[in-house]
């Protein structure tokens, strides 16, 4: 994750409510720690949308039957609140209509922990879910709107619909005093209206919009084609620079699932290589795939996270979280150390590889047939960048949590 707004403003919103302040001008985030991560709980694969991307196949009946029962649910609830996790995003599937989310949730509410996040399509968010997920004390609600155009937005959410109930979700949840969020998924097809898509986030009153680049996985492991060119992804980037300064004192942007790109920003941004060195320090001190960040699936099998469905460091079904999040657990360490496993031409030489980590192993799996290979997506040359202010990989791993 990227905190545009931070890097280039120095200001947040949502994430200074929860993390508390860090970036530009002062500490890194110290939120999280390479084994105590923020946990995804994707607690139900039940979902009323069909989206075209979706990670996790949502809907399947022969997943839905998979699920844990609620009292192992609960089991594991209260493992997440003895490890201290620093916080739970709930997500699915689609989590409102699971009444297991309302069980848990209310459950670990009961035991102290309020700690909770959650991702949703928003399209269930009515006036009564806004106000019970307030009572509830979330944190924040992110939802999910990938064009301006309904119809767009519902083709590729699969639903007639989706996108007026969505947006009615949005205005419910801000209504009911909910820190707000839009999630926007990058495709060749709107990456066009992201600029947009900020300014509308803005008029309804919304604290947050995070932007994430399409990640081949799940029901999208074979749409490469799917993806933005690196030019136009880099001319959004560009854009949205100027509307994190414009929109500083109103909402933050947050980039997922391109670390690479703000390798770009804190070159564009950066007056000096002393404020260059400090703003690559906030990018690698930011999480990614098993390393400050997991995935708990509805069958209680564990991810790095949930973008890395085919990757499984363990199961709480058999082993304790605790067991999980060991730096003995041999299935969680190669993602403790991520780049001196990647061996694509581009990324295994790139001075910047252990600030963002090579990008996605999907899209590079996608792209090449090598899961450690490079990520088609970023979009600059990492070697002038490094001539430019004058650094070498050596001194840059060093600065790095």
């Amino acid at each position: 994750m990227i905190p545009l707004t931070a890097m280039v403003t120095g200001k947040g919103t949502v994430s200074f409510k929860i993390k508390g302040r860090y970036g530009r001008g002062s500490r890194p985030s110290s939120f999280t720690s390479i084994l105590r991560p923020v946990v995804f709980w994707n607690i139900t694969y039940k979902c009323n949308l069909k989206c075209k991307h979706c990670y996790i196949n949502a809907g399947d009946p022969n997943l839905i039957r998979r699920e844990l029962p609620v009292e192992k649910t609960i089991e594991i609830a209260d493992q997440i609140i003895e490890q201290k996790i620093p916080l739970v995003v709930f997500t699915g599937g689609e989590p409102l209509v699971s009444e297991k989310f309302w069980r848990i949730a209310e459950y670990m509410v009961s035991r102290g922990y309020t700690r909770i996040s959650v991702s949703t399509n928003g399209t269930v968010i009515d006036w009564e879910t806004a106000q019970r997920l307030k009572r509830l004390g979330v944190r924040y609600v992110g939802i999910s709107l990938d064009s301006l155009v309904p119809e767009k937005h519902d083709e590729f959410r699969g639903v007639k619909g989706a996108w007026e109930k969505s947006v009615e979700g949005m205005r419910n949840s801000v209504k009911a005093g909910l820190p707000t969020g839009l999630r926007v998924t990058v495709t060749r097809d709107n990456i066009s209206e992201v600029p947009d898509m900020v300014d509308f986030a803005a008029s309804l009153g919304l604290e947050r919009v995070s932007i994430y680049l399409l990640d081949t996985t799940g029901r999208a492991a074979n749409e490469l084609e799917l993806l933005p060119s690196p030019a136009r992804l880099r001319g959004m980037i560009d854009r949205l620079i100027e509307k994190a300064i414009e929109y500083q004192d109103i909402l933050e942007i947050l980039l997922v699932r391109m670390n690479f790109a703000g390798i770009y920003i804190a070159s564009r941004i950066a007056k000096s290589r002393e404020e260059f060195l400090e703003l690559l320090k906030i990018i690698g001190a930011q999480g990614d795939c098993g390393r400050k960040t997991i995935s708990i699936y509805p069958d209680g099998t564990v991810r790095p996270c949930q973008f890395l469905e085919s990757i499984v460091v363990g199961d709480l079904r058999r082993e304790s979280l605790t067991d999980i999040l060991s730096p003995d657990n041999p299935r969680l360490k190669p993602f403790f150390n991520v780049p001196e496993r990647l061996r694509g031409e581009r990324c295994s030489r790139c001075p910047f590889k252990h600030v963002c980590g090579g990008g996605s192993r999907n899209r590079a799996l996608s792209a090449t047939g090598d899961f450690w290979g490079d990520d088609p997506s970023c979009f600059f040359n990492p070697w002038e960048i490094a001539e430019k202010w004058g650094v070498n990989s050596g001194e840059i791993r060093s600065i790095i949590r």
